[in-house]
């Protein structure tokens, strides 16, 4: 009888009934909380809070609505699309790089973008400064006529805002030029690393060999 006594509180304690918790959501813009979760808060976001101590036990992101679904699987499939086609661009490089037969072959196709960009980075800051020598004499002008009591003519004023706009264009112009040659440095140091990778040559003595220039022969 007194086994039974002591088990009794064991027993009672198994099969006390689960802590109650409180589903908190909002509702008009107001936060709302209930024991119970009505069927129009299903779908909503909530927390759920321990009744007993208030503290947050869990939550619910808001379920998707039919076109987040529709989104979210065109995002899936475009993800699935972008690796793809990040594997075949590997696979082509790939079959590129080996395609050239040695690092001076691949290097001769570097040295014509280089030449070209080199151009363009020069070309840009020849104009630059030259539109800004021309700025500047034209503002001593408007300057000058001005501290000799002479109004500044429409057409003087018409050509510094001109060359004004033209130095501002051609300065972006350089700054894009300056930021392709930098790129253009890093990708090729990128695919000279890949290409002997793939050749499983040695940097060094490859960089040893292509510094190497044959001695001038005297006659």
């Amino acid at each position: 009888m007194l086994a039974l006594v002591l088990l009794a509180p064991t027993a009672l304690a198994q099969d006390k009934a689960p802590a109650k918790k409180l589903f908190c959501w909002q509702e008009k813009g107001q936060r709302v909380c209930s024991d119970a979760l009505p069927a129009e808060a299903v779908n909503a976001a909530r927390e759920e809070i321990s009744a007993t101590s208030g503290l947050r036990t869990g939550g619910v992101e808001r379920a998707m609505t039919e076109d987040e679904r529709s989104q979210a699987a065109i995002e899936v499939q475009q993800r699935q699309m972008d690796a793809a086609a990040a594997e075949t661009r590997r696979r082509t490089d790939a079959a590129m790089l080996l395609s050239y037969r040695d690092e001076n072959d691949l290097r001769r196709v570097f040295n014509e973008r280089i030449a070209i960009v080199d151009n363009n980075v020069r070309t840009a800051s020849y104009n630059t400064v030259s539109l800004r020598e021309g700025l500047v004499s034209l503002l001593q002008t408007a300057g000058n006529q001005e501290l000799a009591g002479r109004p500044v003519t429409a057409e003087l004023a018409a050509n510094i805002r001109q060359r004004h706009a033209e130095l501002v264009r051609t300065r972006r112009l350089q700054h894009s030029f300056e930021t392709q040659r930098a790129e253009l440095d890093v990708e090729i140091t990128d695919i000279m690393q890949r290409y002997r990778a793939m050749k499983g040559t040695n940097p060094d003595a490859v960089e040893e060999a292509a510094g190497q220039t044959p001695a001038p022969t005297r006659n």
